[in-house]
């Protein structure tokens, strides 16, 4: 049962991959190297000890995208994680944002209706919540306006899936994410930002290394324990674990139409002060941090109730803050060859 995995070769996309292939499905990563590094196919083909069918090509091109489905019959299902991700740099770039997050949803939509393939799992985000009033959000927490360009094109990507299967026999589900971190056991995939990292953990993890000469922690402000900001950090294993389990609904189900959404996280919240003094203890280093102004498009607070995930898809994490922060710094060493 082939599956294509659109952005495969990143973070999420990659861990994915592995995860699929240990179900037994057979991915294809579709994937334009933007933010990701093509060693990665390496180090997928490396757990797995075979090879795994990818393309470079970028999801706007809708020529490529035609091409390759075309050679690939017998796909069952399309994961789709290409898009750009960083909020900071929404905020500062929004046509890039718009331009391409949503019409490389546009042009998968279309390109799944010419093959008849109608089975969508969709890479989506709890940006979605914008500041939500109640903690955890749930998946019935209202919708309300995005803090960044990047969480709006969540939101109107998945306003677009669901008007699509208005009119089409069409199966989708929106999976929206908190905050993945770690990496794989193994050491041979995880995160790799390409220049300064957007994200908390990969910069306290090249901080660890030395490639970062500081920390900066944005805001000690802010209406919380520590007045620092507070997220739900979700293994990466885990998460993709959660992309089978979703798939795995959808071709289970019979129906013509079906759209849903599910939350995905641990259920319980972490500062970012948190995480670094986590990180410090689980991996004895200390990190050079300070405190400075709040980022634009930060959310004060934002954790998940995950229940329905329990119980509609039969997922739950497993990996600690602990271990995945442990796992993190050992992908870290790995890459910056840190004995």
């Amino acid at each position: 049962m082939k599956v294509l995995v659109t952005g495969g070769a990143g973070f999420i996309g990659s861990h994915t991959v592995v995860e699929l292939s240990n179900a037994g499905f057979e991915p294809i990563i579709v994937d334009n190297f933007a933010n990701s590094e093509k060693s990665v196919l390496e180090g997928i083909e490396k757990i797995l000890h075979k090879r795994v069918n990818s393309y470079e090509a970028d999801c706007t091109d809708s020529a490529a995208m035609d091409k390759i489905f075309s050679e690939n019959k017998g796909i069952v299902g399309v994961i789709h994680f290409a898009a750009h991700k960083s909020v900071p740099e929404s905020v500062n770039n929004p046509l890039k944002y718009y331009s391409d997050n949503i019409s490389s949803l546009c042009v998968l939509l279309r390109l799944m209706k010419k093959h008849e393939l109608n089975n969508l799992i969709f890479s989506s985000s709890c940006t979605v919540y914008g500041v939500p009033d109640i903690l955890p959000v749930t998946e019935e927490t209202p919708i309300k306006p995005a803090n960044s360009p990047y969480g709006n094109t969540k939101k109107i990507c998945e306003d677009i899936i669901k008007d699509f299967i208005q009119t089409n026999d069409f199966k989708a589900l929106a999976l929206r994410y908190f905050n993945p971190i770690g990496a794989h056991p193994s050491s041979l995939i995880g995160e790799l930002p390409i220049g300064v990292p957007t994200n908390l953990v990969p910069f306290v993890t090249q901080t660890a290394a030395g490639v970062r000469s500081q920390l900066t922690i944005f805001g000690n402000d802010y209406d919380t324990t520590d007045g620092t900001n507070i997220r739900d950090f979700i293994d990466v294993v885990d998460l993709a674990v959660a992309h089978v389990r979703a798939l795995q609904f959808l071709l289970n189900k019979s129906d013509n139409k079906l759209y849903d959404v599910f939350n995905l996280g641990t259920g319980t919240g972490a500062s970012v002060l948190e995480v670094v003094k986590t990180f410090e203890a689980a991996n004895h280093i200390q990190i050079n941090y300070k405190i400075g102004p709040r980022r634009d498009g930060d959310v004060e607070q934002i954790y998940a109730n995950v229940a329905k995930a329990n119980t509609v898809l039969g997922w739950k994490t497993e990996v600690s803050l602990e271990e995945s922060l442990r796992k993190a710094w050992n992908w870290e060493k790995r890459i910056r060859q840190i004995v």
